[in-house]
């Protein structure tokens, strides 16, 4: 199987087109980079050329006029969300985690390549280094060798390098998936809804803030061995919490902490007052009994 695609600069979104086909077709693709009608033509697929969309004919662009459809948040389809959407479940074996695929790393990379703004900055020229702004980055500088052989070489980088992102993704969503089903139970079991006990390290923010309204704090075993007690945040993505750690527990660790808290296996709070730790799980619990009595 034979996919086109423009040759010259490439851009997040028709390198991860590509890649998701190379992970659903292996060694059996193979990409030709041209701008040669012929060559397009006689090629099984076409990504981000050709100004035609048309899963049936193998035809993935964007860029013709009227471009190729909006999702229903109004973020247009570039040529990864195009072929993600034809593509995405063979790949994942799942609609649901395909449709968390598109939200968390697809429809960033289209509207990037649409022209459409998710982000602001509110200091200065500061902004988010994005999935996309680390593609471009791979393409070769004005100056460097622009041989064919090259230009080759670069592409190729990116095209492993998206396609290790999308893979791990996949099994990230796979993972949160199976987390939620216990996180759901946490909440189920818990003798006080605003504190959630999990019986492992896990995922739990996506399932837990949206549905457990009540819940302020999370505790859980780490992997060394000791305890974390989390503030819940008031919305996804957000710094701000529903309810803070104490004040006076902040920056503190160790005897410092320990004696604060009366908690002698009391380890560590962190600066901003959303996480602390203890050594035990009695220790944690203690001190998820006072956050929950402060203030």
């Amino acid at each position: 199987m034979r996919a086109a695609t423009h040759n010259g600069s490439f851009h997040a979104d028709d390198v991860f087109a590509l890649a998701v086909l190379t992970l659903l077709h292996g060694d059996e693709l193979e990409i030709v980079r041209t701008r040669d009608p012929e060559l397009m033509a006689a090629s099984d697929l076409r990504v981000d050329v050709g100004q035609r969309n048309d899963p049936a004919t193998g035809d993935f662009d964007h860029h013709q006029r009227g471009g190729a459809g909006e999702r229903p948040n109004g973020i247009r389809y570039a040529s990864f969300g195009l072929v993600w959407r034809a593509f995405g479940e063979r790949v994942c074996a799942s609609a649901e985690i395909a449709t968390r695929i598109d939200e968390v790393l697809v429809q960033g990379i289209d509207a990037n390549d649409t022209g459409q703004t998710l982000t602001q900055s509110l200091i200065g020229q500061v902004s988010p280094f994005t999935v996309s702004h680390a593609v471009a980055a791979l393409n070769p500088q004005w100056d460097d060798d622009d041989s064919p052989d090259a230009q080759r070489e670069a592409f190729d980088a990116a095209l492993a390098f998206a396609g290790g992102i999308v893979s791990r993704e996949i099994h990230a969503a796979a993972a949160q998936l199976r987390a939620a089903e216990l996180v759901r139970a946490a909440i189920g079991r818990a003798e006080d809804p605003r504190l959630v006990e999990l019986d492992r390290g896990m995922p739990w923010h996506r399932e837990l803030v949206p549905t457990a309204p009540e819940a302020l704090f999370v505790v859980y075993p780490r992997d060394g061995g000791d305890w974390g007690l989390q503030a819940v945040p008031r919305v996804l993505g957000e710094f701000s919490n529903r309810k803070d750690l104490p004040e006076r527990w902040a920056g503190r660790s160790d005897g410092e902490l320990a004696e604060v808290t009366g908690v002698p296996d009391a380890r560590f709070c962190h600066i901003g007052r959303f996480i602390a730790v203890a050594e035990s799980r009695d220790g944690i619990l203690a001190l998820a009994r006072q956050a929950l009595a402060d203030g």
